[in-house]
């Protein structure tokens, strides 16, 4: 199928995100023509700040009584969360010797988003693996991560500095999750981003106008969408492909790894590279467990999640452009956005209050960000 390139207009305007108070673009992909900043190379990025972990590896464990936690995700057969999971998984039996194991459950088997994150709450389960919209109904200061492409500019190296190094922004939001009752452990991304599929060719944005379009449960989100003309529908991951099938909804957002696995090609023509949200799937422990934990299980956890990190995260670019290759040889469309899109978007006066209100909901978070970002 041929490739689409829209481009709304003439130039090539550096994207911003200057009437919203912090930047915008569409940097990460450098497939996509509509790169507008940030280094070429995320595909390096080690993904992962707790690089620094101690390295417990001649550590004994044997005198240690043996713990099991029980873990989850609910994303799509072979998506970068499902991977990420069972690889600290594997690494922890491997560091501790099996004294320290995670019985791991992927794909929803224990339920939705929601639904693990509600168990984890309650210390039924110890571990989640998601991504970040699902969260905010827990930690509402996750709602920074739907500020509207304010990682777009960014390659995935300088990303991962801010979300899993020593910054000030990842401390902050590491007090929001302990004040909520849980442990951040490490954020997964490479920038890539969640992209939209639709029946329609989504050229420009009056194509957005009425498109009745499945997003998270995330009232973010979903004003997002409002807010460009769309109609946000929140479903259940497990009846997209259905209602897509049916004509019930007309499009999705999602990540094309997702996409691929859940075979969308075969009820959607068009893959619109919107890069609207950054695709980054957090591990998440319950507080109580990880505090019960001794610091020698502590720590070798840590490991666990850095290695799987550093491994997982340099290779999400490749990944991510190999699904988006095989979702056009399967039949699809691609349709990349020249940087004008972008500052089109920013610009429309509903996304200008979308930001400022998030950003006022989460303390200011929104700046902290920003500023790690230009600074890391």
């Amino acid at each position: 199928m041929k490739k689409i390139t829209a481009m709304l207009l003439a130039g090539a305007m550096m994207l911003s995100l200057a009437a919203c108070g912090g930047n915008g673009g569409n940097g990460g992909n450098t497939s996509n023509p509509g790169n507008s900043g940030g280094s070429s190379s995320a595909g390096g990025s080690s993904a992962g700040g707790n690089t620094s972990a101690p390295q417990t590896s001649d550590a004994d464990y044997s005198s240690l009584p043996k713990v099991t936690l029980t873990g989850a995700d609910s994303t799509g057969k072979g998506a970068a969360g499902q991977l990420f999971g069972e690889l600290v998984t594997e690494k922890v039996d491997q560091i501790t010797g099996g004294q320290l194991t995670i019985e791991y459950f992927p794909n929803g088997e224990l339920g939705a988003d929601a639904d693990i994150l509600r168990q984890m709450k309650a210390n039924e389960i110890q571990l989640v693996v998601c991504q970040t919209a699902p969260v905010v109904s827990f930690v509402p200061e996750v709602a920074v991560f739907d500020l509207p492409m304010v990682f777009a500019k960014y390659d995935g190296a300088t990303i991962d500095k801010v979300l899993n190094g020593d910054s000030a922004f990842k401390t902050d939001l590491g007090t929001a999750f302990n004040n909520n009752g849980f442990q951040l452990l490490g954020t997964l991304q490479n920038a890539t981003y969640r992209l939209t599929t639709a029946n329609k060719e989504l050229k420009t944005l009056a194509d957005f106008n009425s498109l009745q379009i499945r997003t998270m449960e995330n009232p973010n989100h979903m004003a997002f969408w409002t807010a460009i003309g769309a109609q946000p529908t929140p479903m259940a991951w497990n009846e997209v492909y259905f209602a897509l099938q049916s004509g019930n909804i007309a499009a999705q957002e999602n990540a094309a790894d997702t996409c691929v696995g859940a075979n969308l090609n075969e009820v959607q023509k068009y893959l619109a590279f919107t890069n609207h949200i950054l695709y980054a799937n957090m591990m998440i422990m319950n507080q109580d467990a990880y505090n019960d934990l001794d610091p020698l299980y502590q720590q070798a956890l840590n490991q666990a999640v850095a290695e799987a990190l550093a491994e997982i995260g340099a290779q999400l670019a490749t990944i991510d452009a190999d699904n988006k290759a095989e979702l056009e040889k399967r039949g699809m469309t691609l349709i990349e956005y020249a940087p004008e899109f972008y500052d089109e978007v920013l610009a429309v006066p509903g996304v200008v209050d979308l930001y400022k209100s998030i950003n006022e909901q989460i303390g200011g978070l929104g700046d902290t960000l920003q500023e790690a970002l230009n600074n890391a």
